[in-house]
């Protein structure tokens, strides 16, 4: 047994992972109530197998999109939708 982290999405495709992962939370979103808190960055660390700065990155792509804000010391939450 490898004690090595798999990281799912390697290698499939030439999109960054962290753009893969946000549209996977963005489906998720797409569902969620607003002001709902959103995966937290150790639960897509644990769930993908990523690091830190690749979760942060996910989060910061749907801060991006508008779909979720962040409030320092509190978390990610679903942004009101338009």
């Amino acid at each position: 047994m490898s004690d090595e982290i798999q990281e799912p999405y390697r290698h499939r495709t030439p999109r960054p992972v962290y753009v893969m992962i946000a549209e996977e939370l963005a489906q998720e979103i797409a569902k969620a109530p607003v002001d709902s808190p959103i995966a937290s960055e150790n639960d897509i660390r644990q769930r993908w197998g990523v690091a830190r700065a690749t979760a942060r990155h996910a989060i910061a792509e749907l801060r991006e999109r508008g779909l979720v804000y962040t409030v320092a010391g509190r978390g990610s939450f679903v942004s009101p939708r338009p």
